[in-house]
This record gives C-alpha cells, structure tokens and sequence, in this order.
C-alpha cells in the first residue's frame, strides 16, 4: 500500500459508492410516470421496489463469501457492473412496456448490484477505521440514506426533460462512471494496520474485538441472532412509521397534507443524520449502549404518539424515531465487527442483512394490518411498542453475554 494512500479517502469512495445505489429510496418519483405511460396500477410499481429490497438482502447475505474473496475493488466493479445493467434492463423494459422485464432489471438484476455494493464498502471501512468504527461505517451509510435526496430532484428533472426511458440510460451512466471511478480507490488496509490493540498510525489505544470468526461460526452463536432480532425490529418498526407518516400526522396531530408532506420530505433528513450522528456517537458510548438507547428512546416516543396533538411536538417524535431507524442500520457493522472480528465482515453483515430484507416486507404489511384492524393508530403503536420491549430485552441479553465471554477469556489469556 502506497504511503499516500489516506483512509479517508476510502471513506470518500464508500459514500460515493453508496450515493449512486442508494437511489433506490427515490424509486417513489417513477411511480406515477410509469402509471402514466404505460398503464401500470400503483401495485405492478410497488412491486419492483419490494423485489429490489429483497434481493439486496439476499445478494449480501449469499454473495458475502464472494465479496471478502475478490476484495473491495472487483466488488464494488461487480456492484457497479449489475447495477448499471439493471438500470439499462429497465430502461429496455420501459420502451417495450414489460413489466416482468422491469421487474428484473430494477428489482433482480439492480437489487443484487444495491446488495454487493452495500456491503463492500462498509466491511472495508471497519478494517480501516477500528479506532473510530462507527463514524466510518456511518459516513457511508449516510450517502446511502442522503443519496434518495440527490436522485429525487434528478430523476424528476430528466424524466420531464429527457423521457422515461432515457432517464433509467442516463442515471446508469452517471452512476456507473461515480462508482468505477470510486471503486478505483478501495482497497484493504496493509497487512498489520492497528493491530494487538494499538493503532500503529497514531498511537491511538484501540479495543480488541470479542472474537474472530467466521460466518458459520458466528451463526452458531447466540449474540448473532440478538443483532438479527434487534435489527429487524428497529427496521420494522422504523419502515411502518415511514408508510403511515403523512396520515398519521394528519388524523392525530392536525397537520394539513401539505405539512405532512414536508414532514415527509424532513424525515429523509432526519435519517441520514441519525446514521452518522448515533453511529459517531457509538465509539463514545460503545455498541451496546447505543442499540440498548435505540430501543429505550423509541419505546417512550411510541408510547406518546397516540397523545401528542401538538403538531410540533408530535413531528419531533417522528423524526426521533427515524435517527433512530438510520442509527441502527449505521451503527450494526460497527458491532459485527466488535462482536465477531473483521476477517469475515461481509459475509455475517450480509447474513444480518437479511433481517432488512425481511422487515421490508413486514413492516408496511404490520402497519396496514392493525391499523385495519384495530380502526386506529394507537393500536398499531402499541404492537410496535411490544416489538421495541422484545428488542430491548435482545440488547440486553446481548451485553450478558459479551461480559461472560470477556470474563471467561481472562483466564485464558493469564494461562497463555
């Protein structure tokens, strides 16, 4: 490794990497063009998003082995690569008006690119950055919640000055050449960075992770499947406030469409600074604690929702709740990474992704559920309530176990 390579700009080629592909939270302005031109109902549209969401899930958890294998520069090619070419598929499906063509350029073909491309960056990052694994971790994974904001106004201008299908052509171009050109500049760090405790760069005191395994022997643990539960929780519950947000706040608190809207539209906001803010905030507090707040600030803000009229107020909890919502997905391969070591980062991160796969279909299906069938939101708040409590017992059973493990690991380390 050359001695002008800079960590941090590989952290500035993981956010453009995350950018480009987190254009994936803007799919809603395609939703009406599509249904314009060419007569597709809003569920044909829904459909793509949901495939894409669920097969980024599954390419990072399948594709992981793969990813730690080739390294984070043919990965992020390999994510670029797919991408682009299922924004061309689409684009394609668009002039021949195809929708299960659509659906597998946008949601297979992209949704597999998204799912590579997430973890890539991030597994490389946490190498790099162990003494500040989480401002890292939350660098990029706020370019990927901010990069909705960029391609919203985008996609909206070319769509009206280009067409439709012309926009899919030109969006793979602009984000294929952002991400080969910041794939050029991942790499791992040199054999020893940090390592035994000591940031050698530095001289900074790092903490040495509970273990090193690997993905199968992660799986066998009890910690894994607390961070899956945690998760996808913390996901459910954040994706069911974000589909119901606009007529909550207009049934509850009062608000006009138009300030709902913009509520809306301040949430994506809120997301993105909950995911470098908490996850910055981790190497302060530790891992533990931060997920262990996630749940407890959520609880109390749930709790008070179905009371508060106050508009200010009410849209305050709102977007407590979505810092929250980013925070966990910023701040969880941080704690891989603690937990289980960065040797096989990529393959348990994709593994834990899964539970953001699954949350993406229950979340907005729970919400609709209860609402339907308890008649009010306050029924759908008190279910998500009881789903924090079970996160929040999962948080704390999490750091039992990581105190037994340090306590049983100081009696081997004197006999060694």
């Amino acid at each position: 490794m050359p001695k002008t390579h800079n960590r941090w700009k590989i952290a500035a080629a993981a956010v453009g990497v995350h950018i480009s592909i987190g254009s994936i939270y803007a799919y809603s302005v395609f939703n009406r063009p599509l249904q314009d031109a060419l007569g597709w109902d809003p569920t044909d549209t829904a459909w793509a998003f949901s495939i894409a969401i669920l097969f980024l899930g599954l390419s990072a958890s399948f594709l992981g082995p793969t990813v730690e294998r080739i390294g984070p520069r043919r990965s992020a090619l390999l994510s670029a690569a797919l991408f682009t070419l299922g924004l061309v598929v689409s684009g394609v499906a668009v002039r021949l008006g195809w929708l299960p063509l659509f659906y597998l350029g946008y949601g297979v073909i992209a949704g597999t690119g998204i799912g590579v491309g997430y973890i890539c960056p991030v597994s490389t990052l946490v190498k790099w950055f162990p003494d500040r694994r989480g401002l890292a971790t939350g660098l990029a994974i706020m370019g990927f919640g901010f990069g909705s904001l960029i391609a919203g106004s985008l996609i909206q201008w070319l769509i009206s000055h280009t067409g439709l299908a012309l926009t899919f052509f030109i969006l793979a171009g602009l984000y294929g050449a952002v991400m080969v050109f910041s794939a050029r500049t991942l790499a791992p760090p040199p054999p020893g960075w940090m390592q035994d405790g000591t940031a050698a760069a530095n001289g900074t005191r790092v903490r040495r992770d509970l273990a090193d395994l690997d993905s199968m022997e992660a799986l066998r643990t009890a910690r894994f499947y607390f961070l899956w539960v945690m998760l996808f929780i913390n996901v459910t519950c954040g994706i069911a406030v974000i589909s119901v947000a606009s007529p909550m706040a207009q049934e509850t608190a009062g608000l006009t469409a138009a300030a709902a809207a913009a509520m809306v539209g301040l949430m994506g906001l809120f997301n993105g600074i909950g995911r470098l803010g908490w996850a910055s905030l981790s190497d302060i507090l530790g891992r533990p604690n931060t997920y262990t707040a996630f749940f407890v600030i959520q609880i109390g803000a749930f709790l008070a929702l179905p009371a508060v009229t106050h508009p200010v107020l009410f849209q305050a909890l709102i977007f407590l709740i979505l810092t929250c919502y980013g925070g966990g997905f910023a701040s969880i391969p941080a704690y891989i990474g603690d937990l289980f070591g960065t040797r096989r980062l990529a393959s348990i991160h994709g593994n834990i992704l899964t539970a953001w796969a699954a949350a993406g279909l229950a979340g907005p299906l729970i919400a609709a559920r209860v609402r339907e069938t308890t008649g009010s939101y306050s029924g759908m708040l008190t279910v998500f309530v009881a789903l924090l409590a079970i996160a929040l017992v999962c948080a704390i059973l999490i750091q039992f176990d990581i105190r037994r493990i340090r306590r049983s690991s100081v009696p081997a380390m004197a006999r060694g």
